[in-house]
């Protein structure tokens, strides 16, 4: 059975036309209501306008989807990943290069799960990152099979 995420993602998927980019899309409880979350992005960013212009694309596009896959009542939120933007797939990793990303491993490097630094490359199977220990830069070498989770960082 396909999950309410694959579904929503392979309806609206084609809709979401460049300069859009669809980064992810989420379904859960907050507070009491369910959400449906979907995050666009685009080159400099995404203004509230693209936000309502892109809820009555999707808006329709749900109501397609037979047979309904939304046990109760959501709303639907259009929004922005924002500055920690998640990088979930390999080539959003390749895009992320030379800028500054938090990464948290399956499996500890040098005992350490957690990297926040600089991506220096990737080649599809390994990330290289500079990082700063206490007041030394070092790099490491962490497999992609490893990274449970990668977003974009900002740096403090």
């Amino acid at each position: 059975m396909s999950s309410i995420v694959d579904l929503v993602t392979a309806t609206i998927a084609p809709a979401i036309q460049a300069p859009y980019e669809l980064v992810d899309v989420e379904y859960g409880k907050m507070g009491g209501d369910y959400v449906l979350s979907i995050f666009i992005d685009k080159e400099g960013g995404i203004s509230l306008q693209d936000t309502a212009d892109l809820s009555e694309v999707i808006s329709p596009l749900l109501d397609t989807i037979h047979p309904d896959p939304f046990p109760e009542q959501y709303m639907l939120e259009v929004t922005s990943p924002g500055l920690e933007r998640p990088l979930k797939s390999a080539d959003a990793v390749a895009q992320a290069v030379g800028k500054y990303i938090h990464v948290k491993l399956y499996q500890a490097i040098d005992k350490i799960k957690v990297f926040e630094g600089t991506l220096m490359s990737f080649d599809g199977t390994d990330l290289v990152m500079e990082y700063m220990d206490k007041t030394r830069k070092k790099e490491v070498t962490i497999p992609y099979s490893t990274v449970a989770k990668a977003r974009l960082a900002v740096k403090i």
